[in-house]
């Protein structure tokens, strides 16, 4: 939702490293044992880089699995930065992001070039990655924590997202919720500018 993500891409590129069914290991809606573990922070790169070489065999290197794997991730608009920092000076903001330090090392470069800073933590009170946490969405676990951890009230609370099911695991505990469906975005169908 920040970053602009191609699941698709990610899908392609290990395809075209010979994993066929790739779509049936990864995607935006589900994922095997594998990338739960890395995206818990329960496996590191070196875990992941060769539960991958398993799938592909050993003459894949890994820079070509790293490269397949950060595939999906697009640009960082800077306008979804600007609009993160009006928001800081009325609301508390906090980032929930399902992702693993294959991902954030390199977001976190994009966002260096682009903007001067090493972390979204200057556009949110509080970061909350995943595979720093241990948890990730949909579990209610993750949506507890950060409540709890920060005295939030579930129905003043607004959480945004693009993955269906991660909107249903915050409405169980109450919170309030907006579905980014495809082709939304924060800047152009959420916090647009008044005219």
């Amino acid at each position: 939702m920040i970053l602009n993500i191609d699941y698709n891409k990610t899908e392609q590129a290990f395809t075209d490293l010979g994993i066929a069914d790739f779509a049936q290991k990864y995607s935006q809606l589900k994922q095997t044992e594998l990338f739960d573990l890395l995206e818990t922070g329960k496996i590191g790169r070196a875990e992941f880089l060769s539960g991958i070489r398993g799938m592909t065999g050993p003459q894949i290197s890994d820079e070509q699995i790293v490269s397949a794997w950060n595939a999906m991730l697009l640009d960082l608009p800077l306008r979804r930065l600007q609009i993160l920092q009006q928001l800081q000076l009325h609301f508390d903001l906090f980032l929930l992001s399902n992702t693993n330090e294959i991902h954030e090392e390199a977001f976190l470069k994009t966002l260096k070039s682009l903007t001067g800073f090493d972390s979204l933590g200057v556009f949110f009170d509080k970061v909350y990655y995943s595979h720093r946490v241990g948890l990730r969405k949909p579990d209610a676990a993750i949506f507890r924590l950060i409540m709890e951890q920060n005295g939030l009230n579930p129905e003043k609370t607004l959480f945004v997202d693009d993955s269906p099911q991660h909107i249903e695991g915050a409405k169980v505990l109450g919170i309030q919720t907006i579905l980014l469906e495809p082709g939304m975005t924060i800047e152009e169908h959420i916090f647009k500018p008044k005219n």
